[in-house]
């Protein structure tokens, strides 16, 4: 079987999404598949690498490719392939975009399809499949920016035309410092900052309008931050549960990737019946949005109240040495190289 790894992108996660994509080369079995590096660069050329698989080392994020050459034909080059796994993080690889492609290509590909990825990428329509689904989540106030002004999103949809001064005042009255303000598109924390006064909202609001003209601003949760692995299309498995310990306030891009202090526990030390109660949630989740072949999806825990609550779902979560997904599942005794057989294999289905 020929499978592409693609990796890269035009992001913000464009450095991250390279580390997995090497990460999941190294550990295909070379005796099952014919592996097909593909890189996207940040202006969305395609490369193919000139050395051989077992030649191509290992990078960090921040590390640059060599002994890469362009593809002249991505659409044929395409078109040989009997898989994708699109291992791109983000916009136009996470969103639903590229997995449009393969559709048009008719190849099959790994991970959610073209509905369920916008869906899970864009944290709003997220949200609105959650409240649907019955699920607790943070509230929230969801800010459009357009141009020099800002328009309120009501619940309803119905919208205000506001300046930056009137949204503050709206986000006020209906949460509590501290809060979470997010791009509405945009992963690994990137553009999120956590503020605790009305200086820091003016200047979240700012600086998440640089990444993303739809702004979610959110009730901070005070309590621990446990994540879950699905896998599966109709019939789904749930993972054990991880902790993260961010070695900041709160799991930003520098506390995940820059931080050696920041560590997970896996499996979680929380109670049997809470560990259960999320996976069984994850799933829920993971279904409600139409999820296929793998996510990770994230939840808070309240302290005091033990209340768990959803933060999001991630439709191609990262396969770095650190990440999360393919840990938990080791922790349930499926290696690395055995996840992704069972992850291609869901694709062919």
């Amino acid at each position: 079987m020929k499978v592409a790894v693609i990796f890269g992108g035009m992001s913000t996660e464009h450095d991250v999404s390279i580390v997995s994509g090497i990460s999941i080369i190294k550990n295909l079995n070379q005796n099952k598949y014919e592996i097909y590096p593909i890189y996207i660069d940040e202006n969305g050329d395609w490369y193919k690498f000139t050395k051989k698989i077992e030649e191509i080392e290992t990078v960090e994020v921040g590390d640059k490719l060599k002994e890469i050459e362009e593809i002249e034909n991505p659409m044929n080059y395409l078109k040989q392939m009997d898989c994708i796994f699109p291992v791109l993080h983000g916009l136009y690889g996470e969103d639903g975009t590229v997995q449009g492609l393969f559709e048009l290509l008719k190849i099959p590909y790994v991970g959610c399809k073209v509905l369920a990825s916008s869906i899970c990428m864009d944290k709003v329509y997220a949200k609105i499949i959650f409240e649907k689904a019955g699920l607790n989540q943070a509230k929230y106030v969801y800010i459009r920016k357009d141009k020099e002004k800002y328009r309120y999103i009501a619940n309803n949809f119905e919208e205000t035309i506001c300046t930056l001064e009137e949204v503050e005042k709206e986000v006020e009255e209906k949460l509590e410092y501290p809060m979470f303000v997010k791009p509405s598109n945009s992963g690994s924390s990137v553009g999120i900052r956590k503020v605790k006064n009305k200086k820091e909202l003016e200047e979240a609001i700012k600086y998440a309008g640089k990444y993303d003209n739809k702004i979610l601003v959110e009730q901070g949760i005070i309590g621990r931050e446990i994540e879950c692995a699905v896998l599966g299309n109709e019939e789904v498995l749930a993972s054990c549960v991880g902790e993260v310990l961010s070695a900041e306030e709160f799991y930003s891009f520098d506390s995940k990737y820059k931080n050696s202090q920041s560590r997970t526990v896996i499996p979680a030390n929380i109670e049997e019946n809470i560990s259960e109660e999320i996976r069984k949630q994850a799933i829920k989740a993971y279904k409600a949005a139409g999820g296929a072949g793998l996510s990770r999806v994230d939840f808070f825990v309240e302290n005091g109240t033990n209340k768990i609550i959803i933060n999001e779902i991630n439709t191609m979560p990262g396969f770095t040495a650190i990440s999360m997904y393919p840990k938990l599942f080791e922790a349930v005794g499926i290696k690395y190289t055995e996840l992704l057989d069972k992850i291609i294999e869901l694709s062919q289905k």
